[in-house]
């Protein structure tokens, strides 16, 4: 069993998200940064292309001066870019910010990178609700449906720091191109860097009654629901779904059919993202399931600090628990 941490909750309040200089450590801070500047000590390949997102690279730059480029608020350009020095067989990680990212940058991910099979690695910081305060332009809640659909694309949403740097180790190698959606300032959940194979969920805890499966941010929410079920005499299977394509298929046939319920908890529309997974898989494998998503809503999001967001729309240890419970006590029961 992984060895997991007793995690604290996020910030309540609003903070910079354009910067890292305030937090203590960079590698539980800035862990994209601190991996990159790591990988490129070891790998000469290993570039940086920012689209106006150079703070997390200042180690990297520090380091690695002439191995940083600066694009700017030009991130399609990034794309195209990487792939050019891709093929020309360097490994290129774009850091950028996630509404920007894949969103914008769909065809030149397919047609400059995914279709030509090319290493790059497309790094999206502040995913999800984490700008929430400035509005729909700057939500990213549509890009793992927008990542998952492109041919070719490993898709990965690691749940905490040490998952950050432990994912952006084991994927430096693969041959197409990643994207790599890091949450901001995530509840610990791993006590010591996890190990991830390709493809495969993470078990973080057994139980025959519920299936709580997370990425990102419900990950911490998962495994905090988990602990307060068990103290209502409920025992969940509890799942970190980092890989979200290719994506542990016989995990999930497995939990679901052992439990027959499965909530899942994600920072993302419900449309296109791991609820949408599950419901695939059940419905392949004709599997009698109940199911429950704590994700957003597909309608226009509120507008406000992030932990607030995170209680508006259930995002939170009794929003998971309060949809497990209703699974696994049905009405009337």
């Amino acid at each position: 069993m992984t060895e997991l941490a007793h995690g604290a909750g996020a910030s309540s309040g609003m903070v910079d998200v354009f910067t890292d200089t305030e937090i203590e450590t960079a590698a539980a801070a800035n862990p994209a940064g601190y991996a990159i500047a790591a990988l490129a000590d070891s790998d000469p390949r290993v570039l940086t292309l920012s689209a106006d997102l150079s703070s997390p690279l200042a180690e990297f730059r520090e380091r690695h001066p002439d191995r940083y480029i600066e694009l700017g608020i030009a991130e399609t350009n990034s794309v195209s870019v990487a792939a050019g020095l891709a093929a020309s067989g360097f490994v290129p990680y774009i850091f950028s910010m996630s509404p920007f990212g894949v969103l914008k940058c769909a065809e030149q991910l397919r047609t400059d990178a995914a279709y030509n099979h090319l290493p790059v690695r497309l790094v999206g910081r502040l995913s999800g609700l984490a700008m929430g305060f400035f509005g729909t332009s700057h939500h990213a809640v549509e890009d793992i449906a927008v990542a998952r659909s492109i041919t070719n694309m490993t898709v990965v949403a690691p749940a905490d720091a040490s998952a950050v740097v432990s994912l952006m180790r084991s994927t430096a190698s693969l041959d197409g191109p990643v994207y790599l959606r890091i949450p901001e300032r995530p509840p610990a959940v791993y006590r010591a860097a996890p190990v991830f194979g390709y493809g495969r969920w993470l078990r973080l805890r057994t139980g025959a009654d519920v299936s709580l499966i997370g990425h990102g941010l419900g990950v911490g929410l998962a495994v905090g629901a988990a602990a307060a079920l068990a103290a209502e005499g409920i025992e969940a299977d509890v799942y970190d779904a980092a890989y979200l394509k290719p994506f542990d298929e016989a995990a999930l046939v497995q939990t679901a059919a052992l439990t027959g319920r499965v909530v899942t908890i994600e920072e993302h529309s419900e449309i296109g993202g791991l609820a949408s997974i599950v419901a695939e898989v059940v419905g392949r494998h004709q599997l009698a399931v109940a199911l429950g998503a704590v994700a957003l809503p597909d309608a226009d999001l509120e507008v406000g600090i992030p932990a607030d967001l995170y209680e508006y729309y259930g995002l939170t240890v009794p929003g998971v628990v309060t949809t497990a419970l209703e699974l696994a006590r049905p009405a009337g029961n």
